[in-house]
């Protein structure tokens, strides 16, 4: 198995990165700032106007380092790769499941009972943290959704196609984020919650969710990658032009686990505050350049975590779960038919 490599994110305005033998340097008005060898490099992630050599290019493409361009606020702009790795034959096996409704639907099935199973966690986390200091209504909200998840992890039991199954992870969706705010114990209007708003964040806990969703993205498309799937062509996410739908699909389970507990992390400790977030004309939200470096620590800092694997029996890292392809070296083996199931990740 692997070791946790590094993600290196550049945010520097106008930085500049080069290759001196084997390692890339980091320039900004024409000073290193800092150096780091490719051989311990898994991604690289560039925000802003960071210019990259072609020296830098090639080298990533032919090492399969992950190179990814993003918006400030995290929107994915464009990528570098090189020649498309895995075994050809996988992959055909990956298209032929995709479109067939009899042996994509275990998978599918796997995917959204996880995401259920695992939003519920969260929420009966912070029951079992807080709720003592949890005022009656939002108490009784917060039990009321994790029953109702738990019931939604059930019905996909009895999902007989695909499409049942995306209402499933719909319902899902609805009823987590509708309980999201009573997870945010910060007494500021500010950090209101009033369901999920994207392209563009309408608020500052939706600008920190996008965010850390397109970080968590770029991880679950290097794994895909690195095992030879093809990120494009999904099982529960429909297939559309310039969509990684296979990567969300491996978000799903994870990102109640990885993201959205940082996000309530970040905001209830008040490691982040209202003064770290611009309100543009437009009404979209963003994070500031420092904020958004101190989140990537933190981000860093989370993926170092461990936690035990249900299936695997061992303690990985965090990021080990997906950026050192161990989901997707399982849904992989699942396609190979060297497993009769997709083992899901289910946070215990």
């Amino acid at each position: 198995m692997r070791r946790l490599l590094n993600t290196i994110y550049v945010t520097s305005e106008d930085a500049w990165l080069r290759k001196d033998r084997e390692n890339i340097v980091i320039e900004v008005e024409g000073v290193e700032r800092g150096r780091v060898p490719l051989h311990m490099l898994e991604g690289l992630v560039c925000f802003n106007r960071a210019g990259v050599s072609p020296a830098v290019m090639a080298a990533c493409a032919e090492k399969g380092i992950a190179l990814s361009f993003l918006q400030p606020n995290g929107r994915f702009l464009a990528r570098v790769e090189g020649q498309r790795s895995g075994n050809v034959l996988l992959r055909r096996t990956q298209y032929r499941v995709a479109d067939d409704p009899v042996r994509a639907v275990p998978v599918v099935r796997g995917i959204v009972a996880g995401k259920a199973a695992n939003q519920r966690t969260v929420i009966m986390r912070a029951l079992r943290d807080h709720g003592a200091a949890l005022a009656g209504p939002a108490k009784e909200a917060l039990q009321a959704a994790a029953l109702q998840l738990s019931h939604a992890a059930r019905r996909t039991l009895a999902a007989a196609d695909v499409a049942e199954l995306r209402g499933v992870e719909g319902d899902c969706a609805r009823i987590y984020f509708a309980a999201m705010p009573h997870l945010i114990r910060h007494d500021d209007p500010a950090f209101a919650f009033n369901g999920r708003s994207r392209r563009p964040p309408l608020d500052r806990v939706n600008a920190l969710l996008s965010f850390l969703y397109a970080m968590l993205g770029h991880d679950c498309r290097s794994a895909l990658e690195g095992v030879g799937l093809d990120p494009q062509v999904g099982l529960l996410h429909a297939d559309r032009p310039g969509r990684a739908s296979l990567a969300l699909d491996l978000m799903e389970e994870i990102r109640p686990v990885l993201a959205d507990r940082l996000v309530l992390s970040l905001i209830n400790r008040r490691q982040i505050a209202v003064k770290d977030f611009i309100v543009e004309d437009s009404g979209a939200v963003r994070m500031t350049d420092d904020a958004r470096k101190a989140v990537l620590v933190a981000w860093q800092e989370r993926k170092k975590e461990e936690l035990r694997h249900p299936f695997l029996g061992e303690a990985l890292s965090i990021g080990l779960i997906v950026h050192v392809h161990v989901q997707a070296q399982l849904l992989a083996r699942h396609l190979r038919g060297d497993l009769d199931g997709y083992p899901t990740f289910i946070w215990k």
